[in-house]
């Protein structure tokens, strides 16, 4: 995989959006609506601050996140995902894939803690999907962490959500009924451990996520590319106390375009470097269906990006399920055999 270099000034930086502008007064909130709405349309990617989130609460989780990937191996593996018909719990570097090709990096993978939901006879094999997090004995304070954060990331997506469809001209609280105390949410902690023996950079291949909005904490290293309008992959410089924020894919639909899911990409830290990064995924009931939604501009929207190799469903747990099948082959294999097939 080759990296390329931004070459333009207008590519050095992804456009910023201050959500604190919302609460400023009438002219801040129609600034704010109108750069959310050019960057959602145009780029499909944006550093977010003036989220609300503190220095604290960022330290707390990054403290017992890297306390996790301290722990020896033997501790990590055995919250190992392999164990999990839910796909929670630990990954070694290269067991997940993306686009069929390696990963070079490891992760914990939580979501809400609920109780396991194992599919009845006709009901949607997507409620696997929902159970419980594997949570180290040695280090409850990542649990505690974790969880906050959560609760913390889902408040702040709501808001931005709720934003960024008035921008268009939407209704506010249109897909609240599919979001709620059910809703699916997804936190990976990451390391990218450094540059693979065999010389391959994929931290993680070019992909778009499946849901609807992604805040990304990364540290100072880099290594976050996205592809804009020239084709190519451009670096995202770190900026402090910003998420990096991306539309899923669900968003592309239910605007028919309008707005923009995004490739992106992580290329491997140079030698033993170290990289962590804590990406939130804010995702829908697994069982809500995503309408189209009703705003100005969609006699204007292009369209959606059409992949036969990637279906997209529209009751949300079809897509977790597919992504994960293809994500975590070894899962797959151990737990779900019989729905290979159809991933």
């Amino acid at each position: 995989m080759t990296s390329h270099i931004a070459t333009t000034a207008s590519y050095a930086q992804l456009p910023v959006i201050d959500l604190s502008a919302a609460d400023r007064g009438p002219r801040s909130r129609d600034l704010l609506h109108a750069r959310l709405h050019s960057a959602a349309h145009d780029v499909g990617f944006f550093q977010l601050v003036g989220h609300g989130v503190t220095k604290a609460e960022t330290d707390a989780l990054s403290t017992a996140m890297r306390a996790f990937f301290e722990l020896p191996e033997a501790d990590r593996l055995a919250l190992d995902n392999v164990n999990s018909p839910h796909f929670r719990g630990y990954t070694r570097t290269g067991d997940e894939r993306t686009g069929g090709a390696r990963d070079w990096r490891d992760q914990l993978d939580i979501g809400a803690e609920r109780p396991a939901r194992v599919p009845g006879p006709g009901e949607p094999p997507y409620w696997w999907l929902q159970g419980p997090n594997q949570w180290p004995a040695a280090l409850p304070e990542l649990r505690t962490a974790a969880l906050a954060w959560i609760d913390r990331l889902s408040a702040v997506a709501r808001r931005l959500l709720r934003e960024l469809l008035t921008a268009i001209g939407a209704p506010a609280d249109f897909y609240d009924p599919i979001f709620g105390d059910q809703a699916h949410p997804h936190l990976k902690l990451v390391r990218y451990p450094g540059s693979a023996g065999d010389g391959a950079e994929q931290g993680v291949g070019a992909h778009k996520d499946y849901g609807f909005l992604t805040l990304l904490l990364q540290d100072g290293v880099g290594g976050l590319q996205v592809q804009r309008e020239d084709g190519r992959f451009h670096d995202v410089p770190p900026l402090e106390n910003a998420f990096v924020v991306n539309l899923g894919e669900l968003l592309e639909v239910a605007t028919d375009g309008y707005l923009l899911a995004t490739n992106h990409r992580v290329v491997s830290p140079a030698g033993a470097t170290e990289r962590f990064s804590v990406p939130f995924f804010y995702n829908p009931r697994l069982d809500g269906k995503v309408a189209p939604l009703p705003f100005p501009g969609a006699t204007r929207a292009p369209g959606v990006t059409t992949d036969p190799a990637n279906p997209l469903f529209a009751e949300y747990g079809y897509n977790e399920l597919k992504g994960k099948l293809r994500a975590h082959p070894l899962v797959a294999e151990r737990h779900h055999g019989s729905l290979l097939a159809a991933a």
